[in-house]
């Protein structure tokens, strides 16, 4: 008899399997949110190391969005697509891909700040790579010297706006400034965005 009988599990079977096993705690992780997410973000570090997740609210039919993010880092992406390929059918759960465009934008809390989408601006600005679009942020407050701070909010909105698959493979340059900067008279409310990206891209509407 052949000695293998049963092809080894990957890693990604290895999560959905964990999954499975622990998804009414996952479901209702409110319950405990600190140790559910902790367990979490280990289960998907053994997929890979830059694998993140959020939830959306429990919707009306009962189900819940787990979205699979790769954080923003662009070489995790395919970690994303091979989990995803093989996640299971479960009734209270729909599975999704990379963080999505969000429609309305939602406001955001940040560290112990809360942020308002009416509040961030954006220009479109040309980019050295003829194929992607550069893009200014412009949030009220910004300060240079906690510029990772105030980037980590900008990239949230940017992620909202335009969704995390679109800011990684589709933008280039990202400045965020404040909105006491000279270019500020050339921006827009960021709900515009979406459109006029797609249109700077030539997506079709």
């Amino acid at each position: 008899m052949p000695l293998n009988l049963f092809a080894k599990r990957t890693k990604e079977e290895l999560f959905w399997k964990w999954f499975q096993a622990n998804q009414s705690d996952i479901y209702h992780f409110e319950k405990d949110q600190e140790l559910i997410f902790n367990k979490l973000s280990i289960a998907l570090g053994k997929v890979h190391p830059d694998l993140t997740f959020e939830f959306s609210p429990i919707f009306e039919n009962s189900r819940r969005e787990f979205i699979i993010s790769a954080g923003g880092i662009l070489s995790a992406f395919p970690a994303v697509e091979q989990l995803y390929e093989v996640a299971p059918k479960l009734k209270n759960w729909d599975f999704v891909k990379f963080r999505q465009r969000r429609d309305p934008l939602l406001d955001l809390e940040f560290g112990e700040k809360k942020f308002k989408f009416k509040d961030i601006h954006y220009a479109i600005s040309e980019d050295d790579d003829p194929e992607k679009v550069g893009i200014m942020i412009f949030i009220e407050g910004y300060d240079e010297g906690e510029r990772s701070f105030w980037a980590n909010v900008g990239y949230l909105f940017l992620d909202e706006a335009l969704g995390e698959y679109d800011v990684e493979k589709h933008v280039g340059a990202i400045d965020f400034l404040n909105r006491e900067s000279e270019y500020f008279e050339y921006s827009r409310p960021i709900s515009e965005l979406p459109d006029h990206f797609d249109k700077k891209i030539g997506r079709k509407q």
